[in-house]
Parts: structure tokens; sequence; C-alpha cells
């Protein structure tokens, strides 16, 4: 892609990015649950905000996935297994900007399936 696109497009990422996080914040009972993807690589945390901490984190570089929709579902299942063993059953989703299709979609519908509300 030519520079001019690339650059439009990561700027609209952020001003969704800081759009969404404006309205949304975690707490201890219900964090906010984030999700980053690169080309290589998803990763997710729970965030509390009230103590700017990270409750729980998983990455598809350590459960062994590749950054695609099955991996997606890899991460949120192992991401689910972690929260409910931190006693954590009710989330506040942040995507991050991301459009919600394809692997973030995935990764939200895969985390209500592990009996995990948002």
């Amino acid at each position: 892609m030519r520079l001019k696109v690339l650059k439009t497009k990561a700027s609209s990422r952020l001003q969704r990015k800081r759009r969404i996080r404006a309205k949304i914040s975690g707490i201890s009972t219900k964090p906010r649950v984030s999700i980053f993807r690169s080309n290589r690589y998803l990763s997710a945390q729970a965030i509390d905000d009230t103590e700017a901490t990270t409750l729980v984190a998983s990455n598809t570089k350590f459960i062994g996935a590749k950054a695609n929709r099955e991996g997606a579902v890899a991460l949120a299942k192992d991401f689910a297994q972690k929260l409910k063993s931190a006693d954590i059953c009710e989330i506040t989703f942040d995507r991050n900007g991301y459009v919600y299709h394809g692997v973030i979609k995935a990764f939200a519908d895969e985390l209500r399936a592990n009996e995990i509300k948002f």
C-alpha cells in the first residue's frame, strides 16, 4: 500500500480507539478486556483501570497459535480459563479501535461461548 493510505488507516484506528476508550473503563470486578492484533500474534489482557493493573493476560505466541480466526478461538479459550481461575465472569470488551469482524468477532464469540458475560 502507499504510505499515505497506511498513515490514514493507522490514524483512523487511533481515532476510533480514543473515542471508544473515552466511553468505557474497567474495575476489578468487571475489568476491561483489550485485544491487540498484529500480523503475527494476537494478545488479550484484562485491565483494572482504577489501579492501572493487568489482572490476566494471554498471547498466541505462548499458546502456539497463529493470528487468524482459529488462533483467536484458541486464545479466547485460554483467556476464558484464566479469567475463570481469577474469579472473573463479567467483562467490558474493548475492541481497541479494530472493526468488529473477523478475528475480533471470533474472539468475542468464543468468550461468550465460554460463559464470560459482556
